[in-house]
């Protein structure tokens, strides 16, 4: 049976890129296409911090209930803004192959911005994770909200009076707007799937599922994969500052996972690495590990807090 797949997305250009790279996929393996634009709470409520409105799911709702009434058959989503418990009826259909996990502070003028700084800076993220990383290394900042897609935040960038902001380095390189004096925030860990797509299917339909497969990548599915229970494992959602990396280097899985109070004074990390045969587990093991040596009790005070 041939039919038109109809593909979800969100209209902002980025998740317009993200879509239109499906579609070319699907195309290429023979199969007919349309996009289908669906808006969502997180492209019309751009004032609250996405920490504030529980991010969790707010991107991916209205594809979910689209997809759930048969009016999509398949969504495009950024992988680390969808839930780890997706939407009863809903599975992953295919994950592309990651693109850049790191984080970027794009410079309000030059790239001189480093370590050495006399005085305090004002950077913007809206994301909970990167605030409580970047006060962890830089006590004496200022992090001011920003919100908005890509155009507009890094027009706000311009027009502020902040010194910089952070934005995810696939984001910006998928539709060629990273600007030159960007600089990598190697140190800074990313959320769990960060840079990595995912395509979601209703449960039963078959012929979507089996399209997606031919685009699908198992280690971006693994390392992902591990990130996810790792968030999983310790609950967390966007309004935990929570991060995670997964690499496989020479048949191992290397794996990075931390977690921060949300004023970045209080870290926790955990590292270590196995056999990609034995890695299924890695990612509960490892929050397990970092719970029993003092990621329970930042927990327990952000959960406090709320």
């Amino acid at each position: 049976m041939s039919k038109v797949i109809r593909i979800g997305t969100r209209e902002s250009q980025l998740a317009v890129w993200q879509a239109t790279t499906v579609k070319e996929l699907l195309q290429k393996n023979g199969y007919e296409t349309t996009i289908e634009f669906i808006k969502s709470e997180g492209d019309t409520d751009l004032k609250t911090p996405l920490y504030e409105i529980g991010v969790q799911g707010i991107f991916t709702r209205a594809l979910d209930i689209a997809l759930l009434t048969g009016n999509i058959d398949i969504a495009v989503h950024s992988m680390k803004d969808v839930p780890t418990l997706m939407a009863k009826g809903i599975i992953q259909s295919a994950v592309l192959q990651r693109a850049s996990y790191n984080d970027l502070l794009v410079p309000k003028n030059d790239s001189s911005f480093s370590d050495e700084r006399t005085t305090p800076s004002v950077i913007a993220t809206s994301s909970i994770r990167r605030k409580a990383q970047w006060l962890n290394r830089y006590p004496d900042d200022t992090i001011e909200n920003l919100r908005g897609n890509v155009n507009t935040r890094l027009r706000k960038v311009q027009e502020s009076n902040w010194h910089g902001a952070i934005f995810a380095a696939a984001g910006l390189e998928r539709i060629g707007l990273r600007p030159a004096n960007a600089i990598e925030l190697e140190w800074m860990l990313p959320a769990p799937a960060q840079g990595a797509i995912i395509v979601v299917c209703r449960e039963e339909d078959t012929y979507a599922f089996e399209a997606c497969r031919h685009f699908h990548d198992e280690d971006t599915t693994l390392c992902t994969g591990i990130e996810r229970d790792f968030l999983r494992a310790l609950l967390g959602g966007c309004s935990t500052p929570i991060g995670a990396l997964a690499r496989i280097e020479t048949g191992q899985v290397v794996f990075e996972g931390n977690i921060l109070s949300k004023d970045g004074k209080q870290k926790k990390e955990v590292s270590c690495r196995t056999a990609i045969s034995e890695a299924g587990n890695l990612g509960s093991e490892a929050a397990a590990e970092l719970l029993v040596n003092g990621g329970k009790e930042i927990l327990d005070e952000i959960r406090t807090v709320k």
